[in-house]
């Protein structure tokens, strides 16, 4: 029998973890209840999860296509037409799972319809696919479950999904330019110091003459290249490896998030696009009826930033302590001003999703500001990087062939 784990409190309030065996996470839901146990959060056990998802390792999967956000706007889409149109979820399951034209996904959605024929719910067959859907897709697909509303359910989905896609493409375009020319640069390095360097040293070496400083290290550096480009190719590999070991280690993926939020041009674009991902994702988790506290855990998941994960966790122990939102918002130190007083405003209303949904257009469109002046903030940067490679070739190969030219014409 599946096992699950769950997180949860008891009627009198206390926070409630363990495991439990069920046929379904509807079951271990309504176990949980006869227990005196309200459950928050009801995930399979990644042990059995592994079966199908493949924890252990598989080298098929290194050339599989990973599942994007393309596949699940057009999942939650299709689901939402389909479940709006009155047809069964098994039926629109295996329906999707016959024209997906991604093989990984509809592999995934062929096993998601078993499992429903087996008298599963969705919820517990997608939750077995953490890599695909995230927590925060499977907690809004339990309450659509348990209120009977999938289809608006997944209509929300989609928007989020669409959202979040517009605003990775608005970033990669606005930095397509910058990382275009740095690569050009690189490229430039490497081809002045392996082959035009070498070429003026064997010249110069011929006139035996005293070269500039300049010069002598432009050689040097060529030589470098020439003679030990493997130790380099060493240093750079070892290098991204240690740092990506560094970064995935839980100290360092803090820092390294915090130190992003920091980086002069890109940092604040960074800030304020995650923070519209988490006033969206709160916004849509609070619309489906996700407790606030269970919401705010799902939401610092979302938001994909150790730093501000730490941050919004503290802001649910906040609340937990029987503070308001507005003042746990206000400790954290993410949130504007303006954005502080939505908070309020939406706490007294009662509107708090709407004017969270309205705090994360606020923040795309600063984004979008900021993106649109990205190239012209970073131009100058490049410019002068390029200014100094081009002064410092003209200073070491130049002036030695103009001070031999001197001498020439004087002898």
């Amino acid at each position: 029998m599946p096992q699950f784990k769950y997180a949860g409190k008891s009627t009198q309030g206390g926070p409630q973890k363990g495991v439990i065996e069920a046929a379904s996470a509807q079951a271990a839901a309504q176990a949980l209840l006869s227990q005196n146990i309200v459950p928050l959060t009801i995930v399979e056990s990644k042990k059995r999860s592994a079966e199908n998802e493949g924890d252990g390792f598989d080298i098929t999967r290194l050339f599989q296509q990973k599942v994007g956000l393309d596949e699940m706007i057009i999942f939650s889409r299709q689901m939402y037409s389909l479940l709006k149109a009155g047809i069964p979820i098994i039926r629109a399951i295996k329906g999707l799972s016959e024209n997906a034209s991604h093989k990984r996904f509809q592999e995934i959605l062929k096993d998601i319809a078993d499992q429903l024929e087996q008298g599963r719910s969705l919820s517990s067959s997608m939750a077995k696919y953490e890599k695909v859907f995230t927590r925060l897709t499977i907690s809004v697909v339990v309450v659509g479950e348990n209120t009977g509303k999938l289809d608006d359910v997944f209509l929300q989905l989609a928007l989020y999904f669409e959202r979040e896609q517009e605003t990775r493409k608005r970033i990669k375009s606005a930095l397509r330019y910058p990382t275009f020319v740095l690569i050009a640069l690189a490229i430039a390095m490497f081809i002045l110091n392996l082959f035009v360097v070498p070429v003026f040293t064997q010249m110069f070496e011929r006139f035996d003459t005293e070269l500039p400083i300049m010069t002598r290290v432009l050689i040097g550096t060529s030589n470098f290249f020439v003679n030990y480009w493997w130790l380099l190719i060493i240093v750079i590999v070892g290098g991204i490896f240690t740092v990506k070991q560094y970064v995935n280690s839980t100290n360092g993926r803090l820092k390294w998030d915090k130190f992003k939020l920091k980086l002069p041009v890109v940092g604040g674009i960074i800030e304020r696009s995650l923070l519209s991902r988490y006033s969206r994702s709160f916004s849509m988790i609070l619309r489906a009826g996700v407790p606030l506290t269970a919401g705010l855990s799902l939401t610092a998941d979302a938001v994909d930033n150790a730093h501000m994960q730490k941050r919004i966790k503290e802001m649910r122990q906040g609340i937990e302590k029987g503070e308001s939102l507005l003042r746990v918002s206000k400790n954290s130190e993410l949130f504007s001003t303006l954005v502080l007083q939505m908070i309020a405003v939406g706490e007294e209303t009662g509107r708090l999703e709407p004017l969270l949904e309205e705090s994360a257009d606020y923040y795309e469109r600063e984004v979008d500001f900021d993106l649109k002046s990205l190239t012209a903030k970073i131009e100058p940067i490049l410019i002068g990087f390029v200014a100094v490679m081009v002064l410092i070739l003209a200073l070491g190969i130049f002036t030695p062939m103009w001070n031999m030219m001197s001498a020439v014409k004087g002898g």
